[in-house]
């Protein structure tokens, strides 16, 4: 087994912590009791690039118990958690990164974990399948097909389909019902807010709080920041979005009008530069910057970094910018996902249902991979997560929750199904 890990000596504490998620997480508990019986993933070899945390651990683990030849790197170099990844070399998962380190070690990493030529890729934001698909397409041959967790991902992703470049199937995961639902509101809008509030010691409550954009996850940033007491402003592309955060009770606005009276801005578009130096130019002393976007491009930390006369940590975390007008810009965790990078995630909760479905998706892919390959000459296909997985993994945690719902009768089934009143 090879890796490359900062210490394998902190492994005590990553399984203390892997441990503690494993006793909140009743959907891998169950999925990784069926695979130590049936080991459905005998011999089948996965890369993985998820932030490298306690969830993703035991993740890896449940996969391994299922069989599967592991290795695994992070998909941030500021999330991973030296002693989790110690934790998983000792439970012989090949492990391939280590907290801050630079872009060549980072992008060193991430091929050394496509090393052993994978039959299935689960992928966070795209890391994995854009290096096969660039520098190492070698390495396609072997590729059965794999899961995308992340909208940015999937937007890759499906650009790749329509230019007719994609390798290989990939699922769609990040939209299934049981992920985008839950983990991108509900997780995204309490992680972001557990970092913010613990990184600036900060009340939410009175101050005016800037949402870049209204998908699932800027909802669940908006609800919370509302429930804490903050007045919400909105900014969109979408008419139709800008109209759903309208009548979900926030002001609607352009940044430019947004930016002179947040208190706290926080981007989740996938998109680049949602926030720029003429925007900050306007902001008030010492606004507080967040990203909860994959990739560090929404805030133009580039275009930051050359217009600030000075910079320093304000606090840990957190970088304070002086501006040429003399004022500041206070960003977290380097303008990188602010949840992750300075912070511990989602719930393990949340996350149970989120990698429910790549697990299951894992299998699918698995189960299905001759009637999903591409047709000979043919570009493969962006793949829709199945109903039925989705269904599973909904009524397997209602159940872990003690939670019954009414089924259809005979009679409600043929009405419903008829056309004939």
């Amino acid at each position: 087994m090879r890796y490359e890990i900062r210490d394998i000596n902190l492994a005590p504490y990553g399984h203390t912590k892997i441990e503690w998620v494993r006793n909140n997480m009743p959907l891998l508990n169950g999925l990784e009791e069926e695979f130590l019986k049936t080991k459905p993933f005998e011999g089948v070899k996965i890369s993985l690039s998820i932030h490298l945390e306690a969830k993703t651990a035991y993740l890896c683990k449940v996969l391994a118990a299922g069989g599967a030849q592991m290795a695994a790197t992070g998909s941030n170099n500021l999330s991973t958690q030296d002693d989790i990844c110690a934790a998983l070399v000792e439970d012989g998962i090949s492990v391939f990164a280590y907290h801050g380190a630079t872009e060549e070690e980072y992008n060193r990493h991430i091929e050394m974990c496509l090393e052993h030529k994978p039959n299935i890729i689960i992928d966070d934001g795209g890391d994995l399948v854009g290096l096969v698909h660039g520098a190492r397409p070698d390495l396609a041959e072997e590729v059965w097909g794999g899961c995308e967790e992340t909208t940015t991902g999937i937007i890759r992703l499906r650009a790749m389909e329509r230019d007719g470049m994609l390798k290989f199937p990939m699922l769609a995961v990040n939209d299934a019902d049981c992920k985008h639902l839950f983990d991108n509101r509900y997780g995204t809008g309490q992680s972001v807010w557990d970092s913010i509030m613990h990184n600036t010691n900060l009340i939410v409550a009175g101050k005016c709080v800037v949402v870049v954009g209204y998908g699932w996850c800027s909802r669940g940033i908006a609800m919370r920041a509302a429930a804490l007491g903050g007045r919400v402003i909105v900014t969109e592309i979408d008419p139709i979005k800008a109209m759903e955060a309208k009548m979900d009770g926030y002001d609607v606005m352009p940044m430019a009008k947004a930016a002179p009276l947040g208190d706290i801005f926080i981007t989740a578009t996938g998109c680049k530069h949602t926030i720029t130096v003429e925007h900050m130019l306007t902001m008030k002393d010492r606004a507080i910057l967040a990203n909860a976007g994959h990739f560090n491009v929404e805030i133009d930390m580039a275009g930051l970094e050359e217009a600030a006369v000075s910079k320093k940590e304000t606090r840990e975390n957190i970088t304070g910018y002086t501006l040429e007008n003399g004022k500041m810009v206070n960003v977290i965790g380097e303008g990188k996902l602010a949840n992750i990078a300075a912070g511990n995630g989602h719930p393990a909760e949340v996350m149970d249902l989120s990698f429910a479905v790549q697990a299951m998706s894992a299998l699918y892919i698995l189960e299905h991979r001759d009637e999903i390959a591409p047709a000979p000459g043919k570009p493969a296909k962006v793949i829709d997560v199945s109903a039925e997985i989705d269904d599973v993994i909904a009524r397997r945690r209602l159940a872990a929750w003690g939670i019954e719902i009414d089924k259809l009768t005979p009679e409600q089934e043929a009405y419903l199904n008829s056309w004939q009143l």
